[in-house]
């Protein structure tokens, strides 16, 4: 699995193997200080108000290659204003989820709270 790369489904950045403990991946991005809050940057996808990341499931043949099967829209429609405001504020906006549903299965589709906990560098 990795992040995908904005309106490029083939490159992913930090690719992983889906078995790891836990993953961490840091993603650059420039603050938009409007009434919506929001990030740009090469790796956030979607339009002001509908900013999302892509973390996407895959299937490795052989080295350098990569068929995504799945992938989870990581929303930030569902990040609390003040917590926006804090991470616009501090530089760090952190989320946090399981890569697994509750069957065990990849994490996919439309990714917001309870699913992920966001949280800012000031909280």
């Amino acid at each position: 699995m990795g992040v995908q790369r904005k309106n490029k489904p083939g490159e992913l950045m930090g690719q992983v193997s889906a078995d790891a403990e836990s993953v961490t991946w840091e993603l650059e991005a420039t603050p938009v200080f409007s009434d919506l809050g929001d990030f740009r940057g090469p790796y956030i996808s979607g339009p002001p108000g509908g900013r999302f990341i892509y973390l996407s499931w895959g299937v490795v043949e052989q080295p350098g290659s990569f068929e995504m099967f799945r992938r989870a829209k990581i929303m930030f429609d569902g990040i609390p204003a003040e917590v926006m405001a804090a991470a616009q504020t501090s530089g760090v906006l952190v989320g946090r989820l399981g890569l697994t549903d509750p069957k065990g299965n990849p994490t996919c589709a439309a990714v917001r709270p309870p699913l992920i906990e966001w949280t800012s560098a000031a909280e």
